[in-house]
């Protein structure tokens, strides 16, 4: 395979620690080259997350090197050809080229090979197959770069064999569509996925997760999902799914929040907070947020005015709240001067913390036990309801006064 052209060398290219695992893995002679994202995001004027090497040698051949040039080697997947170079701190996935022998899912069986073209075929996308020496000739045997500028996410070969090689492709063309996608996606990838959407029901929830999340991270993934949902994709991963909310909570919201967007595509209540929670496999904090957002518990307006805003960000914390706002005026497609007012009551404004705690009320002369915690929430409620500002003294008054009271 010869290469296409050059590019200029950048400075993760350059950089000490790729240099280091570069050169360790070129001391005895093979061929290693950068591969996928960092390829596509380097030729797309992206920023560089994560560095991938690929190379002939054999995972153990590897892992020699590493350590014969002083470099940390994990073994995160010898098996798969997998080796994880460490310099200066910063994390290198090296993996051996690969061929299919046989597929079925994720499971495929690979054979090791030094053939970089074979190794570029089991790619998903024409975009991701591009690898790049590391003097900076690219090479790029599917026409990848012409796809990226392009704005084109095409699979390498035909699209229903490669989505049923892994049907977690499918989720991924809608991920890369959202994020790279400047033209509609091509009708027939689109026909290939409408046939075989339903294998999207055996993929686990946490890989679910992660696709979904990604792609709702995008800058505007309200097109690729709209196309996912048109194909029938969108129904097998979340049934309840209306991507009326997600338009309204475009124009209204001020930075992109996968959670949030989410949120907007399920229909308010526990129930659906539940089964999205399920589904996708979240984590506790995150279905937690997910049932505030569809199931807060009480009835806000956005026109509630400063006190009772204010309340609610106590009880729930100012982001929280934040966030909750934004929904309901994405629901309610209100304007977005009517949420500015609401947000703009809680500016400048940080949750005070109540002066009390129950050792006061104890020293006071208030029984331990259940009725103390009532007597202390009672207070604070009082405290609350004068809009935060009782001082502590006036809080011990209070108290010192209800207890007088009951006493009598």
């Amino acid at each position: 395979m010869q290469p296409v052209g050059t590019i200029a060398l950048q400075d993760w290219m350059t950089a000490a620690p790729t240099r280091a695992v570069i050169a360790a893995l070129e001391a005895q002679g093979a061929e290693v080259r950068f591969v996928g994202g960092c390829v596509r995001d380097a030729l797309a004027g992206r920023p560089i997350k994560d560095i991938d090497i690929a190379t002939p040698d054999a995972p153990e051949r590897v892992m020699a090197l590493l350590e014969a040039a002083g470099l940390k080697a994990i073994p995160t997947g010898l098996q798969h050809g997998t080796v994880t170079a460490v310099a200066a701190h910063h994390p290198f996935e090296i993996t051996t080229l690969r061929e299919d022998v046989e597929t079925f899912g994720r499971h495929a069986t690979v054979a090791f090979t030094d053939d970089w073209k074979a190794d570029a075929a089991r790619r998903d996308f024409t975009m991701n197959a591009l690898s790049l020496a590391p003097d900076g000739r690219l090479y790029d045997p599917f026409e990848g770069r012409a796809d990226l500028a392009a704005g084109r996410v095409r699979f390498v070969g035909e699209a229903t064999a490669r989505i049923r090689e892994d049907y977690l492709r499918i989720l991924r063309f809608f991920r890369f569509q959202s994020h790279y996608g400047k033209l509609p996606p091509d009708p027939a990838i689109l026909a290939a996925i409408r046939a075989e959407a339903a294998g999207i029901e055996g993929l686990s929830g946490e890989r679910l997760r992660a696709e979904m999340l990604k792609l709702l991270a995008a800058p505007d993934p309200y097109p690729a999902l709209s196309a996912m949902r048109d194909c029938g994709a969108l129904a097998f991963v979340l049934a309840q799914a209306d991507l009326a909310g997600l338009r309204s909570l475009l124009r209204l919201e001020r930075r992109a929040d996968a959670l949030l967007r989410l949120a907007s595509l399920l229909p308010p209540g526990e129930a659906a907070a539940r089964q999205a929670a399920v589904r996708l496999r979240l984590s506790n904090a995150e279905r937690d947020l997910l049932l505030l957002l569809l199931a807060p518990g009480f009835d806000l307006a956005l026109d509630s005015g400063r006190q009772t805003l204010r309340l609610a960000a106590y009880r729930l914390g100012l982001e929280s709240l934040s966030k909750l706002l934004l929904l309901k005026a994405a629901r309610e497609e209100a304007s977005p001067e009517t949420l500015a007012a609401a947000l703009a009551c809680l500016e400048d404004w940080r949750a005070p913390r109540f002066p009390l705690q129950g050792r006061d009320l104890l020293e006071m002369g208030y029984a331990p036990g259940p009725a103390l915690g009532r007597a202390l929430a009672a207070l604070e409620d009082w405290w609350i309801g004068q809009d935060f500002a009782p001082s502590r003294e006036a809080c011990l008054a209070e108290a010192r006064r209800r207890l007088e009271a009951a006493a009598q």
